[in-house]
């Protein structure tokens, strides 16, 4: 069993995120020009992210076979490209239900059956099943750093072959920045926002049989994301 964020803290973000954030986010990873400066940087920022997992993923050859858990899923910035994308099977979750009733939205708009897209409200803890590939972007920032590896470890044990995750890396000058309100969202984002040690979570997940492939540092004006793919050891046990 993981442990979680205190429940008042996530109680916080599913609140903020169904509420004012829903309506800020939303708009945030859309076409819409209802953004300001920042908020356009973050999309920008978290556009590239998803951007690379998808070259990184089309890479790897033909999707058709591909079972993949989107694991925070917001909107649906990666996983409705997947679906449209041929992968064989889409499950993609998120903390939110507004975020949810949206992912179906813009599923049923681009034409993507329920079959392709499964989508569902539930938190990382709760998420379930075996895939070939897991993903989770740009989540991790509501977590502190013990949290946040135990979400590495409990989304590794549902992975068969690869783990995809991004997440706000530690730094000095970035932890600064943070400190004087210049790196997140100013003060109508009421959810903290973690910075986290990269060894931390390389070190969880090679713990649980996986080793870094890939890595890139994603970065726009109040938008860094380190991405990692972790990809299973060979012969490590399930």
């Amino acid at each position: 069993m993981t442990a979680e964020p205190q429940a008042s803290e996530k109680e916080q973000v599913e609140a903020y995120f169904n509420g004012t954030g829903f309506d800020r986010w939303n708009r945030i990873y859309s076409d819409s020009d209802d953004v300001n400066k920042v908020q356009r940087n973050i999309r920008i920022g978290h556009q590239k992210t998803v951007d690379e997992v998808l070259g990184w993923l089309k890479q790897e050859g033909d999707l058709s076979g591909r079972s993949i858990c989107d694991a925070g899923c917001g909107v649906g910035s990666l996983a409705l490209p997947l679906a449209l994308a041929g992968a064989g099977r889409v499950v993609a979750s998120d903390l939110s239900g507004a975020m949810v009733l949206e992912t179906r939205r813009r599923a049923e708009r681009a034409g993507i059956s329920p079959e392709q897209l499964q989508v569902s409200t539930s938190d990382l803890e709760s998420i379930s099943g075996t895939y070939d590939t897991v993903v989770c972007l740009d989540v991790f920032i509501h977590y502190p750093q013990e949290q946040a590896e135990q979400m590495v470890r409990h989304l590794a044990g549902l992975a068969q072959r690869q783990l995809i995750v991004s997440f706000a890396p530690y730094s000095p000058s970035l932890a600064l920045l943070k400190r004087v309100g210049q790196l997140f969202p100013g003060p109508s984002k009421t959810t903290r926002a973690y910075q986290l040690r990269e060894a931390g979570i390389v070190a969880t997940a090679e713990s649980m049989g996986f080793q870094a492939r890939r890595r890139s540092l994603n970065t726009a004006p109040f938008y860094f994301s380190r991405l990692i793919a972790f990809e299973r050891f060979s012969g490590a046990a399930l």
